[in-house]
């Protein structure tokens, strides 16, 4: 039986974990563990198995309540599992596996804080879940939204992604459309028969060519849009002029747009070109929140002991869900985002000790 010690330092907890295998709709086995890990070596915690998400808390009637969340699943393992440890060229100690950082690194902090706080100054819920890697139909963080949300309910949710010990605040919202063109079908040989769709391309490629990204500062963060074509398909065959052709584009958005509001910009874009519009897939993203004064009190943490401050977060995660609850949430974890999924990946051991130390200071109150 598979066993990981949740009082050992966070750095060999990480290893223990990289170590399970748990591709995204096969992590039962990791579940199986985290899930007895929490039981018997943590107290306190009420601790509650849904499928394949790992839910805990306390209720001790603190002022004040803090969600540390974050997914147990993996990208498919490309031959780096189980994970090694190596000493780069300037001698830093890294971890080495899938995972590492994307990320179970963030997973073990948590995971040892439950174990190893025995007085934090507010109450605690640790949610563990599947499926995050995949479709979002799928995610376990998603599942608990619809079918427990009152475990989602808290003052400050902290995400484990990977942001180099750095804050980052909030998340981009994103959407994709299709904007689609038609044409008149012929016969390429009598090509002025036709209406080739294909070239009726050309503007919507012109307008994102010289498309001018805004830039907006929330709460101090910066964050950049970005309009980009993403997929372009259409012809019949090597002899016929097409009479359809579409291009995909994705918008990445700053969260002070809703998902609404950034649809209509997108809409605007094109506006005057015989396109036929159509979202595909939309998230709306999440504001700083740092404001907030269980953020703030974290905000203080990370500067006073060593982390990297604050900044925007580029791309989504699931602190969306929480921000659309009106929870403030960030994201704050070991490792690089850029590694992520990478044959490569791996994290500096040192981070995770940066984070761990951070965070078991802030959940007990420590002066800064």
């Amino acid at each position: 039986m598979t066993t990981i010690d949740l009082h050992a330092d966070p750095i060999a907890l990480t290893a223990a974990l990289v170590d399970i295998p748990s591709v995204s709709r096969d992590e039962a086995a990791i579940v199986d563990v985290v899930t007895r890990a929490l039981r018997e070596q943590t107290t306190g915690f009420e601790v509650v198995r849904h499928g394949n998400t790992v839910l805990a808390r306390t209720r001790r009637g603190l002022p004040t309540r803090v969600i540390l969340a974050g997914h147990l699943d993996t990208v498919p393992i490309a031959d780096n599992v189980p994970g090694r440890f190596a000493i780069d060229p300037h001698g830093n100690e890294m971890l080495y596996g899938c995972g590492t950082c994307d990320m179970k690194s963030g997973d073990a902090v948590f995971l040892h804080l439950a174990a190893t706080v025995a007085e934090p100054v507010c109450d605690l819920t640790l949610i563990f879940y599947d499926c995050e890697e995949i479709a979002a139909e799928y995610n376990g963080l998603g599942r608990i939204e619809r079918e427990l949300p009152e475990w989602l309910n808290g003052d400050l949710a902290v995400l484990g992604e990977p942001s180099g010990a750095w804050i980052e605040a909030g998340c981009q919202g994103t959407l994709r459309a299709r904007l689609t063109v038609t044409g008149t079908r012929a016969h390429t040989a009598r090509a002025w028969l036709g209406d080739n769709a294909i070239h009726h391309l050309a503007p919507i490629l012109e307008r994102l060519g010289g498309y001018r990204p805004r830039e907006v500062e929330l709460d101090g963060c910066l964050y950049r849009e970005g309009l980009s074509a993403v997929r372009i398909s259409g012809g019949v065959a090597g002899n016929v002029v097409p009479d359809e052709a579409e291009v995909d584009v994705n918008f990445r958005f700053a969260p002070d747009r809703t998902l609404e509001q950034a649809t209509e910009h997108v809409r605007e874009v094109f506006d005057g070109l015989a396109v036929d519009f159509e979202r595909t897939d939309g998230a709306p993203g999440a504001l700083p929140g740092l404001s907030a004064p269980a953020a703030k009190d974290l905000v203080e943490m990370v500067h006073g002991h060593g982390g990297g401050g604050v900044r925007a977060k580029y791309g989504w995660t699931d602190v969306s869900r929480f921000a659309a609850r009106g929870i403030p949430a960030v994201n704050f974890g070991p490792g690089d985002p850029n590694l992520a999924h990478k044959v490569d990946e791996h994290v500096p051991t040192s981070q995770i000790t940066v984070v761990s130390d951070i965070l078991r200071s802030y959940l007990t109150g420590q002066a800064v």
